[in-house]
């Protein structure tokens, strides 16, 4: 699966790493409901390592189309508040 995090580029990520961040997408739900700021900031955080950290970098020059697209990780609750609603941006 192609991920696009905004302002960072493309990666190509496995299976694996995508339940994982389906994890973290519904834990941010749940933060996102309860007004948590600091557990909300820690899980962006993790999103973005999960994704840069063991997905492939696609070479900026190659055009892919995204299967994802995730805000970069130092957007604040409200500017992503109605992405992360009902199954979070990841169904599943």
């Amino acid at each position: 699966m192609i991920v696009r995090i905004m302002g960072e580029g493309q990666f190509d990520v496995s299976g694996a790493v995508l339940d994982e961040l389906n994890d973290v997408d519904n834990e941010i739900v749940d933060v996102i409901a309860a007004e948590k700021h600091d557990q909300f900031h820690a899980l962006m955080s993790k999103m973005h390592d999960l994704v840069v950290k063991r997905g492939k970098a696609i070479a900026i020059d190659e055009i892919v189309e995204s299967d994802l697209i995730l805000p970069p990780s130092d957007a604040s609750m409200d500017e992503v508040r109605d992405l992360f609603t009902g199954e979070g941006m990841i169904p599943g």
